[in-house]
């Protein structure tokens, strides 16, 4: 005899099954969507940058609009929430290319981001993956679309658009070469320039924007104290006879390492000099340390760490792939023995004028596979002022007077190297 089921049960059982379907549905619904962790805006002469960032990928799409300039970018699978909202409020008046952003949620699953504009802009947009302390990363960046020439002859935006376009490796100058001259290195930059030609030097202060470098225990963040230094350090070399000095950045925008490279290649610099504060696993270590290039290993387990950390930066501080393959293998191929020769020189003499100013980590330099100072034909190092993780340390990085007194050391240490370096 079959079995029957009465109306009443038959409607529960229903009711129960549409309520589990409905329940799975919205949990379902709700995964897919992501969630906002964070919106950050970094404003500069050079590039503005939006980004935010999630737990999970984004999908999205950007359109430039005109009357007015507006830059619309739509963002799949996710919802307007209280953290994207903050958005608008991270607009500075200062800004040179945003007026306003505003937000609104175009359907149950897309959230448009309109951007009002103060110029004509040409975007850059990519994501990037997790790493350290950041989630999955939507960056816009806003170039401005006509580069104008700067006074000081400063070609950055220009490299960062060549870049942005995969085009700074074919830009770049050539490596002059002295056929007269036997004893240059095949690809070495002409050793026997004119006596009256000044001596061009490039201070990089590391890291900015994105990408906050080291941060001590009192929240002391890497990249404003070198960009602090680099500055002392500018203002001193500006009032020597027959030296003229540039800075990679002179704000806190996020400028990649290729780019830092080669923006002291376009100048034709004769030193380069990267200025850091960086930070260890042991916050015991403290003094100030000076590398030069390594293209066979680090010369400390210390060192292979910190050099490490450094070549990250491109990572932490958001690039798009391009031209990256030239800064880890062209460039190392090209390096020359006496652009080598003369950046331990140049490294031994300001490590020399560190040690009055503060206690040394070791004796001599150190030496490093550090990305930003792979130039084929500059003498390039980097000083590392001391360590921001130590907390006596970072209590003097946070002086003016112990940052005058590096700044001297640097550039007394220049004009040392300048008597001996290697023609």
């Amino acid at each position: 005899m079959p079995k029957t089921h009465s109306p009443t049960k038959r409607l529960l059982i229903k009711g129960i099954i549409a309520t589990c379907l409905l329940s799975v549905t919205r949990v379902g619904f709700a995964a897919a969507l992501a969630k906002v962790v964070a919106v950050r805006v970094w404003p500069s002469s050079t590039y503005t940058r939006i980004t935010i960032e999630t737990n999970t990928h984004l999908k999205y799409k950007c359109s430039l609009l005109n009357n007015p300039k507006r830059l619309a970018i739509d963002i799949n699978d996710i919802n307007l929430d209280a953290t994207l909202k903050k958005i608008s409020s991270k607009v500075l008046s200062r800004d040179p290319y945003i007026k306003s952003i505003n937000v609104v949620q175009l359907n149950s699953k897309t959230v448009r981001v309109m951007v009002d504009l103060k110029q004509d802009i040409k975007p850059n947009t990519f994501t990037l993956p997790p790493i350290e302390k950041y989630k999955n990363r939507l960056v816009i960046d806003l170039y401005p679309s006509i580069v104008a020439s700067t006074e000081d002859d400063d070609p950055l935006l220009t490299l960062l658009e060549e870049y942005k376009n995969g085009e700074i490796i074919k830009k770049q100058p050539e490596i002059k070469v002295d056929k007269n001259k036997d004893k240059d290195p095949p690809g070495q930059k002409k050793s026997t320039p004119n006596k009256n030609s000044p001596i061009v030097v490039v201070l990089d202060p590391g890291h900015g924007g994105e990408d906050p470098g080291a941060i001590g225990l009192k929240n002391t963040r890497e990249k404003d104290i070198v960009l602090q230094i680099a500055r002392r350090t500018y203002d001193l070399l500006k009032k020597e006879p027959n030296i003229k000095v540039y800075m990679t950045r002179n704000e806190d925008v996020f400028i990649p390492l290729n780019v830092r490279v080669q923006k002291a290649r376009t100048l034709q610099a004769d030193l380069f000099i990267s200025i850091h504060a960086d930070a260890f696993i042991d916050r015991t270590v403290k003094g100030s340390t000076v590398f030069a290039l390594s293209t066979k290993g680090a010369s400390s387990s210390a060192a292979s760490y910190l050099a490490q950390t450094q070549n990250e930066a491109d990572q932490i501080g958001g690039v798009s792939r391009s031209g990256d393959k030239y800064l880890d293998n062209t460039i190392l191929d090209l390096v020359q023995k006496t652009t080598l020769t003369n950046g331990v020189i140049l490294g031994s003499s300001i490590l020399n004028r560190m040690k009055g100013v503060n206690k040394l980590h070791k004796p001599s330099i150190e030496k490093a596979g550090f990305a930003v100072l792979k130039a084929p034909d500059i003498p390039s190092v980097l000083v590392e002022t001391g360590f921001i993780s130590n907390a006596d340390e970072e209590k003097k990085l946070n002086t003016a007077a112990f940052q005058i007194q590096i700044s001297t050391a640097i550039v007394n240490g220049i004009k040392d190297y300048l008597k001996k370096r290697k023609k």
